[in-house]
Parts: C-alpha cells; structure tokens; sequence
C-alpha cells in the first residue's frame, strides 16, 4: 500500500498476521521438501491481496527462492499469454529472457508445445532454487495463461516450485479452475481476506498519521467497512487536508476527485488518458491519446507519481491499485469512454502495434457498423486462433454482431466465425451460425463457401451423411470458385469413407485430388488426402493407405501421426519409430494427442504394455485440456484391454465404463463397434459366452469394413469366443474376413500369420496353426506371436502330442509375460494339465498397490532417471517416449511410493539394495 508517501510499507499487512503464517508455512514446506504448492489470496478489491502477495514474494526472496511476480490486466485479457509474461519476464533473473519468450509465441501456434515448453524453463530453474511465480488478480487473466495455469502447477508438483495467485471472490471463475485442476497433485492453500478488525484499522491509522487516533478518526473510519486501501486512501486525504476529517470524502470516487482537484490540468488529463488505456499503459500511448508530445507530458507524469497515483517501473506506467484506476475511469463520461477507446485502437495499430493490442478498446468502444473495427476483429482473431481459438471465436462472434446487417463482409466475416468457433470446438454454434447465413439467401458462391466451412463442423460432429448431402447440393448448384469446388468435392470424399461403397468413394476421392492439384489449394489438397486415406483404411488397403497419408504428412506435418500408425499397419514399426523421434525432435507443429495415440499404437505393437497404458492416459489428458476428444473411446477399450491381460480387473471394467461414457458423447460406428466388442472380451471373461456372441454379431452388423478394422489383430479372440459359443457359422465369417484382409495385404506378416491363425482355429488343424506361428515368426507384434503360439499349443494338446505342445506353451506363456501380459501368460495350460485346461492356468501373479514392488517396468526407469537429476524431457529422450508420458508414469511413481518430491524419490532409490 506504499506509495502516497509516509510509512505506509506495512500498512496491508495491518491484522493479516495469520494469513502470513499460512502462506509462510507453505514457502518453508516447497523449500524444505522440494516439492510444489499453490497458494490462491481472495477478496473482494482493496481488501490487501496485493501486498500480500509481495510479501510472501519478499520472504520467499530472502529464503532463497528465485521469484517472478507479475499482474493480470482487466483490458489486456484477450492477449494470448500476456498475463503470465508479466511473471515469467519479471524479476532481476527472469524464468525467460524477452527474446526467448518472444520465440515462443512467434514460431510456435500450440498450446500444449508452449505449456511444455514453459514447464522445462521452470524446471530447469527449480533443478537450483526453489521457484515462486505469482500472479496477481487472476480473475484477469487471459485465456491461453488460464490453461497453462490450470496445466503447470501439477506438472511441476515434484520440483520446488510455489504458484501464488490473487483473485476476486468468483465461483467457477479462473482461480477455482485452477485451484480444482491442483488439488489433489500438490498442496493448496486457500487464503481469504475478510474486513479487517477495527483494531488493525486503528494501527494503520497510526501508521499513516503518526500520532494518535482519536474518535473522530476512528468514527471517520468505520466507513471503510474494514477495507484497507479505502481507509488508507481516507488517511492520506486526512493527512493532506491538515487532519480536518470533514475534508475527507465519504466514498472512493469521490475521494479520488478530490484529490484530482488539486492537479494540474495536463495531469488530470494524462491519468485519464492512462486509465482509459489500462491500469499498466505506456507513456507513449498515454501521450498518444492526450495528442501531446511525451516531452510536454513528463511534468503530467512527474505530478501523477508525487500524488502517489502512479507508480514508474521504467517500462511501464501503473496505477496504485486497480480501484484508483477505477475512480479515474468511473468519472471520465460514458459517451467519452467510448470515444477514447475508438481513439486508442486507431492509435495503436497506427504506431505498429499488433492488432490483438488494439482489440480491448474495440469492444469498448465499436459501434455496430463500424467496418473498421470488424477488420481489425478479424485479423486479431486470425492471429491467435492457433494457441486459444476459444478468444477468437468470441471476437469473430462480435464481429459478426458489428457488420452491417447485409452485403458481402457479412457473409466473408460469417464464414471466418464458422471456422473459428469450430476450431473452438464448439460446433453446434458454428452450425447455427452457419445455417442462419444461409437462411439469408447468398450468393451462389457464397453458398458454396459458407457449405465448405461447414464441412469440418459436420465431420467433427460425426454427421457424414448430413456432409454428403450438403456438399453434394452445394456442387449441383455451381457458382462456386474453383478452390471451393475442390474443397467440397474432397469433403464429400471424405463424407463417403464412412459409407458401403468405397469404390465410388474412393473415385471421388482421386477426382478430388486432381482436383485440388491442379487449382492448387492446400486445404482442398489435405482434404482430399485425408479421404483417401480414410477409403483405403476402410477398403483394408494398408500400403495404400501409407502412401496417401506420407502424402498428407507431406503437404501438413500435423498429420504425421496418422502416417506413424499407417506404417504400423505394415508392420514397420522402424519407421514408426523413426518418424516418432522426429516429432519429438520437432517444432510442435505435430498434434500432441494424436503423436500420443501414435506413439500408444507404437507400445501397444511391440508389447511395451506399461507405455501404451502411460500414453493413452496422457492423450486422454491432453484432449481434456484442449477439449477435442478424438480418440477418448478407442484409449479406453485398449486401456481396459490392457487391464485384463494384466490381470487387474477392476481397472478393466472401469475402463469399460468410462468408455460407454465417452461413447454416448461420440456414438459414431467405428466407436460403437470398439465398444461393443470391449463388452464381448469381458462377457468372456466372466463367463458369459453367450453374452460375447451377441456382442461380436452386434460388431459384424456395424459393416464390413468395420469388422476387421476393428479387429485386425483382435480376430482370433472373437472366432474363440463364437467356438465356444457354438456359433461355428460366425466363427467362419470371421476367418474368412481376417483371410481377405491378409490377401489385400500379403506383405504385412500379422495380416498373413493371422488369417492362418483363424483359419485354423476353426478348422482345428494344428499344421495350419503351426503355419501361422511360422508366419509370425516375422511378425514385429509379441502379443500376436503368443497368443499364436497359445492355439497351436492347445491344439497339440487336443492332438495328444504333449511334448510339442509344452514347447509352444512354454513360449506363449514367455513371451505374454515379456510384456507384462502376466494374467494372458497364467491363463496358458501347461501340458500336464491336458487338452481344454486353457481357463485353468496358474493364477497371474498379482502386483502390489504400493511400494517400489508396485511400479511397473517403465516406472522403474523412470523412477532411476528422475532420481539421477533427469528432468522429464532429458528422461524422455533417454526412454524414446513423449515428456508428457514421463510424467504420466512419474505422477504414478510418486501415488505408489506415497511421496511428493524428486529429492524424496532420490532418497528412496538410494536406499534401495541395488540402489
């Protein structure tokens, strides 16, 4: 509360000594263990969160701790990441130069790249000193700092650093999101400041007059209710008028209009200008806006600093507090506000600033048609779609709102406001708001790009025969440019991947592509790759389906996952694996949690169970964070396919449920079959034969392509399970489905190893079985050998050749239990048990839930790496898998050893015997 003059250093600390106690004790705790915390200070405006908040800056500065403070700003919120600069820029050592900052939010468009990116800057920094970032009135913040707020504190929980954040009273608001995100990952501390006692308020009344208080003070007093920064101000205007108490006006405004009625003019006008710009502004823009040179307006600023209105950082100008910005600005007039705002958006893209600086003022100050203002809107909301589409749409959504009523700009910014509130994931308002543009009756061109910006709202929303339809009216009525014609002919490519004849599809698609070739548009380009691709993945075409999408990673590197997994298809998993580490090598170009769902595929493949779980566990986190569930269903049925190879049931058929949740949300075909054959594998597993067939008909009724899309390496489980069912009829099907899979595929060994696997199965011949295991010899794919390996075993013992059946048993239990698949492997017969012993195994051996006897293989690594001073990244790198994959297994590691820091977990491994 300093800076009016006289001793004023602790006046807000005035009666807050239990609440330092609190944040103190929590700044010894990240100190002492080295482990976070996050504290949050609430309260309603000048009730002293400010101050204390540089307190415990201050003491966790004396303690060591290297800290960056920083502040939210009421009309800078729109500015991707402009609060958490603030911090992350603050302080002698700041976490991130300038320059290294603004690389990242130039070259950078993701937020889950730059969120990482932020978190290796502070753990690195942690790796010396304990870290204290604070970040007053959060309420404030913008969208893309909120995100990394609500992702950073609990990735950070095992280094020493401490959140501190400020915030208005506001359920549901910024700060509860981010205390809610934290709690339970590290320790919070949740600090409310109420009114203070009217002792407290005696105190500060001697702290600022010097003397005693006597009852005519103190009855003066009692109008600040017990709010600190009321009551100081009162004092200072008390003290200003020679200690006549009539002299101090009973509210804010109009205390701080008295106190403006002693300035000078030129100083009246600059603080107005400033509180027009914001509560920290620049000297030049403020001089911008009072139409004065900076050098006429220095004595202005000068007079502004004395009356202890402003405070001068060197960088910037800021208001005192918030509230004196307020009372300036509540008595500036309404109509002049409005005037101002337009005036400071003109001057701010006139001196070169970003449009995104001059948005604020914009929606304070436009007017409907006012096609200026639309226009910086619109290139405002272009540059920060990549990192938060969410802001951008809103200003589309304004924009739309300011164009006039009719004419081409309507239809141009309609469009962009589609496309945007897509983006944002929010898909029946683009729809609405396209439909409602069409309703208009546009121009037929217009019509056919408004029907393409469309496309991805209906494709997103699992609507393909509604995008089949509109695409195809849209192309029958003409009128459409070129570039748009390409678009919506590959997006009606796209749209017929999902139906019966994909060889009409995949004719359109070709047509699309040459199409979009030769006028030259991308997005047409990466359309039409994108159905191909789709249509050859359906057809069962894998080597077609790698080339379209190494053709589409080509032309976008976003879609380099798709490519990943297309090579798995082929059972290449080298350049898989190649084309993984050149993404995590990448610039972050690549979608984070489809490389995840890639990399998953990649562990799943190879039998590295514990990784796959660990990876579809962060995609699922990553597609809640950006809020674009993609893969959501397909994780949960591998996840609690998983489960049941391991052995953990429980965790199987949660995984089970949350899939059908997840399903109700996205019940599109290709979900609904990975559902309803999950339900099959566990009907098995509790014995309910009957129940699985009726699971797996259910799954051949959702089309054939379907069928061994679904199951292509998962085909032999549901013809065991129709056998056992006596649903021989269904078992045929089956293999001869998985039969011409692998003749449209004859160089992909699992494809080859399993239909002779199938076949065998129902033909019961174990040289066919025997066929198979050969064929899978090549085959990169562990869990496919054994459970080949598993047939042809039981199948000799039927034979009665026992001793070759105990060889090939011996080998599908090995090789399961290599990869973790320890209940598959106890499930497996051994040969002294006799022919049909297949569910009578020995029991899987079960893990504990805590303790270093908990972890999995993968935890155990990374447990070693973390604790020989690893960080997350440099850990991944040495275990080729994602940093958002170390600490999935490193948030388990920590739950399982019940610790809550690095330093502790090297401790443990230290005291281990072979530590």
């Amino acid at each position: 509360m300093a800076g009016s003059g006289g001793p004023l250093s602790r006046c807000g600390l005035r009666g807050r000594e239990a609440e330092l106690e609190r944040l103190q004790a929590l700044i010894t705790s990240v100190a002492r263990t080295g482990s976070g915390g996050l504290a949050l200070i609430q309260g309603e405006p000048g009730i002293g969160k400010t101050t204390l908040l540089a307190e415990a800056a201050a003491r966790a500065r004396a303690a060591g701790f290297s800290v960056g403070v920083g502040r939210a700003d009421e009309l800078h919120h729109v500015v991707p990441l402009s609060s958490l600069a603030t911090a992350v820029r603050h302080g002698e050592r700041p976490l991130l130069s300038g320059d290294a900052f603004a690389d990242l939010a130039r070259h950078h468009d993701q937020r889950i790249w730059l969120v990482e990116r932020l978190a290796e800057a502070v753990e690195a920094r942690a790796g010396g000193v304990p870290v204290l970032i604070g970040l007053d009135d959060v309420q404030w913040a913008d969208a893309l700092s909120r995100f990394a707020l609500q992702q950073l504190p609990t990735r950070l929980r095992s280094s020493p650093v401490l959140w501190a954040l400020t915030s208005r009273p506001e359920p549901s608001g910024p700060a509860e999101e981010i205390v809610t995100a934290a709690t339970g990952g590290l320790p919070t501390v949740t600090v409310t400041l109420g009114p203070l006692s009217g002792a407290a308020i005696g105190q500060l009344a001697g702290d600022t007059l010097g003397a005693a208080v006597d009852g005519r003070v103190r009855d003066l007093l009692d109008g600040a209710g017990g709010n600190p920064f009321l009551a100081v101000e009162m004092l200072v205007g008390l003290r200003g008028a020679g200690s006549s108490p009539e002299a101090v006006p009973p509210g804010l405004v109009a205390g701080v209009r008295g106190r403006l009625r002693s300035l000078r003019p030129d100083t009246l006008r600059f603080l107005r200008m400033g509180a027009v710009l914001g509560r920290g502004f620049g000297f030049e823009d403020a001089a911008m806006l009072c139409g004065r040179s900076g050098a006429d307006l220095v004595p202005a600023l000068e007079e502004a600093v004395r009356a202890g209105l402003l405070d001068d950082d060197g960088d910037r100008l800021v208001f005192r507090h918030d509230l004196l910005r307020q009372a300036v600005y509540a008595d500036i007039p309404p109509s002049a506000r409005k005037a101002l705002h337009r005036e400071a958006a003109r001057g701010l893209v006139a001196a070169g600033r970003q449009p995104i600086d001059a948005v604020p003022h914009v929606l304070r100050g436009s007017l409907p048609g006012d096609e200026e203002a639309v226009a910086l809107l619109r290139r405002a909301a272009e540059d920060v779609l990549p990192v938060t589409p969410g802001p951008a749409a809103d200003l589309m959504t304004r924009a739309l709102d300011l164009v006039p009523s009719a004419g081409p700009l309507r239809f141009a910014v309609g469009e962009q406001a589609v496309l945007c509130l897509t983006r944002a994931g929010r898909n029946r308002e683009a729809l609405s708001t396209g439909d409602r543009l069409l309703a208009e009756r546009p121009p037929l061109a217009t019509f056919g790009r408004l029907q393409a910006a469309l496309g991805g709202t209906l494709w997103t929303m699992d609507l393909a025969d509604e995008l089949r339809r509109r695409t195809e009216a849209a192309l029958a009525v003409g009128g459409s440019a070129p570039e748009v014609r390409a678009r919506l002919a590959a997006q009606r490519a796209l749209a017929l991947s999902r139906g019966p004849d994909l060889v009409a599809a995949r004719e359109a698609g070709e047509a699309a592509l040459g199409d979009a070739t030769a006028v030259g548009d991308r997005e047409a380009q990466v359309l039409a790759l994108s159905g191909l691709g789709e249509i050859a993945l359906n057809a069962g075409e894998n080597a077609v389906a790698l080339e379209r999408f190494a053709a589409l990673s080509a032309v976008d590197s976003a879609f380099l996952p798709e490519e990943v997994v297309a090579h798995l298809h082929m059972d290449d998993f080298a350049s898989g694996e190649r084309l993984l580490l050149r993404a995590a090598d990448g610039d972050g170009a690549t979608r984070q949690a489809m490389l995840l769902w890639a990399q998953g595929q990649h562990d799943l493949g190879i039998g590295r169970l514990d990784d796959a779980d660990a990876g579809f566990v962060t995609m699922e986190r990553l597609e809640d964070e950006v809020r674009v569930p993609v893969q959501q269903v397909n994780g949960r049925v591998i996840r609690s396919r998983i489960a049941l190879l391991c052995g953990d049931r429980e965790a199987a058929r949660e995984h089970l449920v949350a899939a059908r949740e997840r399903l109700a949300v996205k019940p599109n075909p290709g979900n609904t079959a990975a559902v309803r054959f999950l339900e099959a594998v566990h009907a098995e597993a509790d014995g309910d034969t009957g129940l699985a067939v009726d699971r797996i008909r259910r799954v051949q009724r959702e089309g054939s392509f379907m069928r061994w899309r679904l199951l292509r390496d998962w085909v032999d489980s549901a013809i065991r399970m129709s056998l056992r069912g006596g649903e021989r009829e269904l078992a045929e099907d089956l293999a001869t489905q998985a039969e011409a899979h692998a003749a449209r595929n004859p160089a992909v060994p699992t494809a080859t190893g399993i239909a002779a696997q199938a076949r065998g199965l129902v033909n019961g011949d174990p040289a066919l079985l025997e066929h198979s295991v050969e064929l899978l010899g090549a085959s990169p794919r562990p869990l496919v050998r054994a459970a080949a390996y598993a047939d042809l075993g039981q199948a000799l013992l039927t034979a009665g050749r026992a001793e070759r059946a105990a060889a090939a048993l011996a080998r599908a239990r090995e090789t399961f239990a290599g990869s973790g698949a320890h209940a598959a492997a106890a499930r497996v017969p051994r040969a002294r048990e006799g022919a049909g012993a297949g569910s009578r195994g020995a029991a899987a051996v079960r893990r504990p839930v805590q303790g270093w006897g908990a972890l999995t293989a993968s935890e155990r690594k990374v447990a070693g790496l973390i604790a020989q001073g690893h960080t997350n990244r440099s850990a991944a790198e040495v275990l080729v898998v994602s940093p958002h994959t170390v600490n999935t297994h490193l948030t388990s590691v920590f739950r399982k050893l019940s610790i809550s820091s690095r330093v502790q977990l090297a401790n443990l491994v230290a005291a281990l015997p072979d530590g």
